[in-house]
């Protein structure tokens, strides 16, 4: 049952992604096609939001149910907040920082293979995503609809969680877990050069 609820989310993340560019040019606005296109492509744009962003989905793998899905629902929820912080100009400051330390800590309790709370959990998640969407929702293209930018860049962030959580499947054998880890740790070392490069 558990297989096909995975199956099932994943086909559907696979043809919202398909399917989002096609329905975006079907309206008259253009601003409204530039904000979908713009806002999927944003979260790929930049590795830093890549890795924390497929980390929560690795960290979920490797917590097994619910976190599975609960950590990669929370992190779009919570940045979609942060994302209409930054379109309001609401500061947010230390957000480089922010994320920056998402990549280290994701990358490190991956590595580690930290059980926390499912709580604990959801609550660390939620909180580097406000950092992710704060850092979106300020670079809204000029023209763009700030709703479909918005929904663009939640849509792209569920994908990205969805690779996180396929790479994690293979956590359960003995090589799978070794490769899982060393993935967390590569996110790890990447985000600290990442804080190197937001503190110079």
């Amino acid at each position: 049952m558990k297989t096909v609820s995975m199956r099932h989310f994943l086909r559907a993340g696979a043809l919202l992604a398909l399917l989002a560019p096609t329905l975006a040019l079907a309206h008259q606005e253009s601003g409204q096609a530039t904000g979908l296109l713009a806002g999927l492509t944003h979260p790929v744009s930049g590795m830093d939001h890549v890795l924390a962003m497929v980390a929560v989905g690795l960290w979920g793998a490797v917590l097994g149910q619910p976190a599975i899905w609960v950590l990669p629902v929370a992190f779009p929820l919570m940045m979609a907040l942060g994302g209409l912080m930054g379109l309001l100009g609401f500061p947010l400051p230390g957000v480089e920082i922010g994320i920056a330390a998402s990549a280290i800590v994701l990358g490190t309790v991956v590595l580690t293979e930290l059980r926390l709370p499912l709580l604990l959990a959801t609550l660390i998640t939620a909180l580097f995503a406000i950092f992710h969407g704060h850092a979106h929702g300020a670079e809204l293209p000029e023209g763009a609809s700030a709703l479909m930018y918005s929904l663009g860049f939640v849509m792209a962030t569920g994908l990205l969680h969805a690779v996180g959580i396929l790479l994690g499947a293979v956590h359960g054998r003995r090589l799978g877990r070794k490769v899982v880890r060393a993935a967390g740790g590569g996110v790890a070392l990447a985000g600290l050069f990442f804080m190197w490069k937001a503190l110079a």
